[in-house]
């Protein structure tokens, strides 16, 4: 079975694929500091409460936004699965051309997310994935990524904002009844939640323009499913986008 894993600043997925088939599936907090032996122990326990063991995976493919955990990927999948594990980055074939300045400075993750969905419809398109960063990916039609846009992550907002004004704190992130709150909470609702999906509307409609017109709109990660249903412009939500590439392009690397 093939072992996909993305890593991000704040959570890292986890997905084990019988063939084409996504069996199983984790999400974890990301722990810079994590040795090899570490991710080991929580991967096994993670395999062991749904019945799994590394002797069921015969290949791992992984995206890390954190460099010291890649290393520790590779070490990982040669010392405990016994095979070299392919983490996405320069040199990997993809199939996605980088039509931008700067192609190494393209996150392994939005090269997944572009190939999953490349896969599931044709461009002009623009991926919306929900991280700790909000990244927008452009993708044209003839299928190259073009470029995109990275907004501050909702939580990391949230966050921000109890941290730093002194009457506010906290919220529970769900959209409010209303757009004019009523109270100090629903006011931070309204503008987290629904001001968010205005964020994203709004430059998915400016994409769209610079596209050429109508473009599919696909969006993923761990807080899409709270922003989407109040977007205008979101056509559709794929929770393991990012697996799926992972998983797309370790098919095309296999010797």
């Amino acid at each position: 079975m093939l072992l996909a894993i993305d890593v991000g600043n704040t959570q890292t997925v986890v997905g084990l694929y019988d063939g084409e088939s996504l069996s199983e599936h984790w999400r974890t907090a990301s722990v810079r500091s994590q040795t090899a032996d570490e991710l080991a122990v929580e991967l096994h326990g993670l395999l062991a409460v749904r019945g799994r063991t590394f002797a069921d995976i015969s290949a791992t493919v992984a995206s890390s936004g954190v460099p010291q955990l890649a290393e520790a990927l590779r070490e990982t999948a040669w010392s405990h699965f016994g095979h070299e594990a392919l983490i996405v980055g320069p040199g990997v074939r993809t199939g996605l051309e980088l039509r931008v300045d700067n192609p190494h400075e393209v996150g392994a993750d939005r090269v997944a997310n572009c190939v999953a969905a490349l896969a599931l419809q044709p461009g002009p398109l623009v991926v919306v994935d929900f991280g700790t960063a909000i990244n927008f990916d452009a993708v044209s039609a003839d299928g190259a990524f073009v470029g995109g846009a990275i907004a501050p992550g909702l939580e990391v907002a949230v966050n921000a904002l109890g941290e730093r004004a002194a009457r506010l704190f906290r919220i529970e992130l769900k959209a409010p009844e209303h757009a004019i709150g009523r109270n100090t909470a629903e006011n931070m609702q309204s503008g987290a939640i629904l001001g968010y999906a205005g964020l994203v509307d709004g430059l998915v409609r400016r994409f769209a323009a610079e596209l050429g017109g109508d473009v599919g709109v696909i969006a993923t990660g761990g807080l899409a499913a709270v922003v989407t249903p109040h977007c205008e412009t979101v056509d559709r939500v794929e929770p393991w986008l990012t697996l799926e590439g992972l998983r797309l392009i370790w098919e095309r690397n296999r010797v």
